[in-house]
This record gives structure tokens, sequence and C-alpha cells, in this order.
């Protein structure tokens, strides 16, 4: 004999069956309504209460959402929340909290009833607030005047198109749950569907939340000059894929959102001053008196250019100098100002050196030559009684590093040195 596994199924949904309970709870009502009239009315005018003072409530948000002045901000945020609250939600609310009570002697089956549309109406108007809570932090963060006009403002319907069914399919997995079916399934296969979109279209969602991420966190704004890896420019526009940047020599860099928040960006408008740095080689014979005196002597230079000095003074030894580190602010980030000052501030520099006779190293070349008989030969003569040795018996040998002479007609090669 041969068993077969059957699947037992669920008996059908009979009209008439509908009918009984329909016609038994109708009965309860009645019953309920019969005996406890005086109750039920109080309670109705608790609640009559409730559901004017909610109304009050969202009265007073469209009131405020409707000013056309004044600060906005957060506050403008959770009126535009409380705006989106409904009739259904405002009765259901009044009837659960007037029926946590026993002085009306609620039946069970009325009881339930209330409990059931509670969790349905409460959860989905919970999903509606999050969302207009999520488009309202999006668009006051970038509903300043730097972010006017902007794509991230005609793209708000895509993504209230995406928020919206986030939300809400959250907000029906959890009236499922709370209502006894399992929604394990369905839970698995949204997982399962939601990671195939977003492997399908991960760079264009990397580039979006990207594009919020410089929305909402502002690193930089529309109108900034950035510099970015290896290279500089003001930002034009912020889009949903990328971010259009006008380079400093005119050309217009179209860079990806993801990509350029991956680099060091260095906002250049949010910068204070811009600082300047020379460095001066002094000769190696300048005196130490004087080179203790330099620092004092460019600090007054830098001051008297309507520049802020920060510090001046010997750093290091140079291969044929003593080299000496200028720094001092621009008094403003302008770019043009800080060229201006680097530029009025370094003439200055130069002139107090002249005045003072200190001199700065520059590159020289000296060369020896030899005579007949081995001797090494100055390129000029020391003294009135020193022979000149003929050109063509001049014998070339190595030479050494010197600095500040004057090169001989006679000279051969020779070691470069600067002085």
């Amino acid at each position: 004999m041969t068993t077969k596994n059957t699947t037992a199924i669920l008996p059908p949904i009979r009209v008439g069956d509908l009918d009984d309970q329909a016609r038994g709870f109708i009965g309860i009502l009645y019953h309920w309504v019969h005996t406890h009239w005086l109750q039920i009315l109080i309670v109705l005018a608790v609640a009559s209460v409730i559901v004017m003072a909610l109304h009050f409530v969202r009265r007073l948000a469209r009131k405020y959402c409707m000013r056309e002045s004044g600060p906005r901000g957060w506050f403008g945020v959770a009126a535009r929340a409380t705006l989106q609250t409904g009739n259904f939600f405002m009765v259901m609310a009044a009837a659960k909290i007037v029926t946590a009570d026993t002085f009306a002697g609620t039946p069970r089956e009325v009881l339930s009833l209330i409990n059931v549309l509670w969790v349905i109406v409460a959860v989905f108007q919970m999903a509606i607030w999050a969302r207009e809570i999520i488009l309202g932090t999006i668009e006051h963060r970038t509903g300043g005047d730097h972010y006017a006009g902007e794509a991230i403002g005609s793209a708000m319907n895509i993504i209230r198109l995406l928020v919206s069914f986030a939300v809400f399919a959250i907000a029906a997995i959890v009236v499922l749950d709370n209502l006894g079916v399992n929604v394990t399934g369905l839970i698995a296969g949204l997982g399962v569907g939601g990671i195939a979109v977003g492997l399908a279209a991960q760079g264009i969602f990397a580039d979006l939340f990207a594009a919020l991420a410089i929305l909402l966190d502002r690193p930089f704004r529309r109108g900034d000059a950035i510099s970015y890896d290896k290279s500089a420019g003001t930002v034009e526009a912020i889009g949903l894929k990328s971010t259009r940047i006008r380079g400093v020599t005119g050309e217009e860099r179209i860079v990806a959102n993801k990509q350029l928040l991956e680099k060091e960006i260095i906002n250049n408008t949010q910068r204070e001053y811009r600082r300047v740095v020379f460095t001066l080689g002094l000769v190696q014979w300048t005196p130490v008196e004087t080179m203790e005196a330099l620092p004092s002597m460019i600090k007054d230079v830098v001051e008297a250019g309507g520049m802020k000095f920060v510090r001046a003074g010997f750093v290091t030894f140079g291969a044929q100098s003593y080299d000496f580190d200028v720094e001092f602010d621009s008094p403003t980030a302008a770019f043009q100002e800080f060229y201006d000052a680097r530029h009025a501030v370094g003439l200055a520099i130069i002139r107090c050196l002249n005045d003072a006779g200190i001199q700065l190293a520059y590159p020289t070349q000296t060369s020896f030559t030899a005579a007949p008989d081995g001797r090494m030969v100055l390129p000029y003569p020391t003294d009135d009684a020193a022979p000149a040795p003929a050109k063509s018996a001049s014998k070339a040998v190595n030479g050494r590093t010197g600095t500040g002479a004057a090169p001989s007609d006679s000279a051969v090669d020779g070691d470069v040195g600067t002085g």
C-alpha cells in the first residue's frame, strides 16, 4: 500500500462565516452601547477634545510653514512633518487613549479591533513622519544661499521616491509581523533583490551617496576655491554624479563625486590668510653681527608693508650660503592680495638688504691655471711685481671651488662655485 504525502489546504473563507461574525460583532456593540451609553458619551467627549487638540497643533504647524520670512531651520522640518499628520491617525490615537482605561467597559472584541487598526495606522503614520523628516533635512541642508539652483534641487523627486520606497517597505513588514504573518521569506527576498540592484548600479549609487555627503557635510560649496590631489579650481556645480570645477587656467574639470571625496581637499575659501615663505641665502662672509640683526630688520620691513610677521631666522648651512627663512601672513585669503603682498614685501626686503650692504649668494665660476714649471698661477696678478705667464705656456690643472672672483681669459676647465 502506497502512502502519498499531501499538504493541508486551509479551508476557504466563506461569506456566511463573515456574515455571522459581523452580526455577532454588531450585537456585542449594540449591547455595549445599551448598557454603557453614559460612559461612552463621556469617553467620546474626551476623545473629541484630544482630536481637536491634535488639529490645533497641526494648524499651528501649517501657519509656521506658510511664513515667508523668519528663521525656519529644524523647527521648520518638525513643522513640515507635523503637517502630514492624518485625521484617521488622530481619531485612532484618541480611541487608543480613552479605551486604555476600563471606565467605559469596552468589550474585548472592540479593543482587539482598535488595537489592530492602531498598529496599522501608527506604523504608517510614523513612516510618513520619517519620510518628511529625511526629505526636510536634505532640503534644509541644501537650501542655503550657496546651494541655490544646484542639481540636488531637481533631483528631489528621485530622492523622494527612494526614501518613500524604503520607509513604506519597512512599515509594511512591521505591520505584517505585528499581525502574525511570517515575514522571514519576504525580508530575504527584499534583501536579495536589494543586493542585486546595488551590485548592478553600485557606481551610480556610490556617486549619489557621495553627492549627498558633500551637500550634507559641506566640505566645500559652490563658488569655493579648492585644491585636490594635484589640481586646483573653483567649484561651479555639485551634481548627483559629478562635480564641475573651473581650473585656474580656465578649463572645466568634471570629477566624479566618489573620486573627489577619496582625495584630500583643501578649501582655500575657508582660509583666513595665506602664508608667504622666503629663503634668503647670504654670502658666507656675512658678519655674525649682521646676521643677528637681520630678523628684526626683516620684521620692520614686513610690518611696514601691512603684513603679519610670523618669524625669521637662520635655518641651515647651505653649500655656498647661510640660509635664512622669512615667514609672514597676508591680511586676507584672497589670492590676488596674497600675490601683491608677496611682490611688495619681496621688493622691500631686497631694498633693505641693499641699503644695509648685505649680499645674497649667487653662482660664480673661478678657473686656475699653471705656469710651465707647474706652479699654480692665479687668474689675476696679486701685485705689480708678479710675472704674467704666457698664455701659450699655460698648463691646465685641476681647479677648486671659489667665490666672488672674475674669470681669467687664460682660464681652462675649472669647477663651479657660488658665493
